[in-house]
């Protein structure tokens, strides 16, 4: 339970979302007046329990994912401040650090203090079975289902109408040819400006939008991992230059890199299991908002009945003045 007195950005956020919490009120101390609290509501804390059970039922899978951002970076180690920056684009708990990393010390070592800007996560020591990227697994089944062992290498997905000039053709020509590098090879003896370091680039960032929850990251956020992922200060020119792979949203003023065969239109194809998570929390306020807007037009109606009925009123009023001025008259 929380006390929160009268502010008004608290009153305004509970009236547009009146599902959330319960309001009553009580007494701080003995013989004082009653004030307001307020306490999570039974829907709300329904949602929080749902929710900490699809955490635990998906915990191997945030930590394999854990493990590969890490395991992608420059010497394995990652800032714990940019990891908790980005828990809703990974579907990370809120208790990342402070629960589910102490229960893996043979994975994970926190270095730091979190909060502060120099903790860092580090990976104990490199797991194999987390080393291949989702492309190399499609290769893998590709085998395994026909017996044909194909080349790893990214899905071209062109959009409708892209005409590809014959200067471009040549071009992708040269980029198909190239072999697949791995996001999770050791890229250190890579030239910068190789098409080789571009490659990687490509699958790096194949592989992060393939790792988190929506399959589609704000190009400002991955720009914080410049320095982790080795990205050059001009990253963001990938996503439109590889426009077969991804797709680039301007939706809402913000930059926001897709990956696009994940969505079939506007719809993600395979949706993340964890998503429940937030699916549960979006739900319960699209219901209260519905709940308050039928709330509104209520009164809405009432006071236009209301003055409907004063108008009714006003007039009958009104007749019956002229009804007696006209009996004076003909009197």
């Amino acid at each position: 339970m929380w006390y929160f007195g009268g502010v008004k950005k608290i009153d305004t956020f509970l009236s547009q979302n009146p599902l959330l919490f319960d309001v009553y009120y009580d007494r701080i101390k003995p013989k004082t007046d009653p004030v307001r609290f307020l306490h999570v509501s039974d829907q709300l804390q329904r949602i929080l329990d749902r929710n900490e059970r699809v955490y635990a039922e998906n915990e191997p899978l945030i930590v394999a994912t854990l493990c590969k951002l890490l395991m992608m970076s420059k010497d394995n180690v990652v800032s714990a401040d940019k990891l908790v920056h980005v828990k809703r684009e990974f579907g990370f708990p809120n208790d990342v650090l402070v629960n589910l990393v102490p229960k893996y010390p043979e994975y994970f070592k926190l270095v730091g203090d979190p909060g502060e800007g120099n903790s860092f996560l580090q990976l104990v020591s490199w797991k194999p079975r987390f080393a291949k990227s989702v492309i190399e697994h499609r290769a893998d089944e590709e085998l395994e289902l026909t017996g044909i062992k194909i080349r790893s290498s990214f899905n071209w997905k062109v959009p409708s109408g892209f005409l590809i000039r014959k200067e471009l053709r040549e071009w992708i020509r040269d980029w198909k040819e190239r072999l697949y590098i791995s996001p999770y090879d050791n890229a250190s003896n890579l030239n910068q400006a190789s098409l080789e370091t571009e490659k990687r680039t490509v699958g790096v960032f194949h592989e992060l939008l393939s790792l988190s929850l929506y399959k589609r990251i704000p190009v400002p956020i991955l720009g914080n991992f410049t320095e982790e992922y080795r990205f050059s200060n001009a990253f963001s020119s990938v996503f439109p230059r590889h426009s077969r792979n991804f797709y680039m949203s301007l939706k809402g003023g913000i930059k926001t890199a897709m990956l696009r065969e994940a969505y079939k239109g506007d719809q993600l194809i395979n949706r993340d299991p964890l998503l429940e998570v937030n699916d549960n929390f979006i739900e319960l306020l699209a219901k209260g908002h519905k709940q308050r807007e039928e709330e509104l037009n209520l009164k809405k109606q009432a006071v236009k009945k209301d003055m409907d009925m004063v108008l009714v009123t006003n007039n009958t009023l009104n007749d019956l003045d002229l009804s007696e001025s006209e009996e004076l008259y003909s009197s």
